[in-house]
């Protein structure tokens, strides 16, 4: 299991040699070794399954982000502002993660949890994202933790049968409503869009009349843009 949290720490030893010279020299060997952990350490990160857990079809990482309501929002700042959990590869794994994390219906203010495939990024502008877009279903206070533990469970059981399309889902928690969206690679491919739609209504077990709709990540960008929403993503 990868937990991000970890990379937060400081590394500093704290400990400063008198002599300048010795000073200078630990300096540039500790440099090294922390140019060298650092090589090493990306490589070391792969996120594999344990002994006997159950493997995922994919990896996928959990992200969470926070902003102040009303403050217009850049994609730079955005992107400053999402915050990784970790990544998780088996079931066993992502149920370590999941069953310490706030349920959405906890949450206050406007916060997302998001859930990506590992190494796609819940921003717009990703490659795997850029020609995509989401289905994206407002719900009634209330309904957030149970519809977004059931939409991940489906999403990580391949039930959407939509081969490599699901890039990954959002819960969005607002103070009148919350949102959850999940995003899938090719938005003009109408089969499957239905097909993630249809999904959707059968693993959330919505009303016939719910109210789902289809945005494009190119509209949201247009939409941002243009200063009509001001909200990312």
């Amino acid at each position: 299991m990868n937990n991000k949290f970890d990379a937060l720490k400081d590394d500093d030893s704290g400990d400063h040699d008198q002599n300048e010279e010795n000073s200078t020299q630990k300096d540039g060997e500790k440099e090294k070794t922390e140019r060298d952990k650092g090589q090493s350490s990306s490589k070391r990160k792969a996120v594999v399954p344990g002994p006997a857990e159950h493997p995922l079809q994919y990896n996928y990482t959990f992200w969470y982000s926070r902003r102040t309501p009303g403050r217009p929002t850049s994609s730079q700042s955005y992107e400053q502002n999402i915050k990784q959990i970790g990544t998780f590869a088996s079931v066993e794994q992502f149920w370590r993660f999941y069953s310490h994390m706030v349920r959405p219906g906890d949450l206050t203010g406007h916060s997302d949890f998001h859930l990506f495939k590992e190494g796609i990024k819940p921003m717009w502008e990703d490659d795997a994202n850029k020609n995509g877009g989401k289905w994206i279903i407002r719900l009634r206070k209330g309904l957030a933790s149970r519809c977004w533990e059931n939409l991940i469970l489906a999403m990580l059981g391949e039930q959407f049968m939509v081969g490599e399309e699901i890039c990954g889902a959002v819960v969005s928690v607002r103070f009148q409503e919350d949102i959850i969206s999940i995003w899938n690679k090719t938005a003009s491919d109408q089969a499957t869009t239905a097909r993630i739609r249809d999904t959707l209504r059968r693993v959330l077990n919505l009303p016939p009349n719910t109210i789902m709709e289809y945005k494009t990540h190119t509209d949201s960008i247009k939409y941002v843009l243009g200063g009509v929403g001001g909200a990312y993503p």
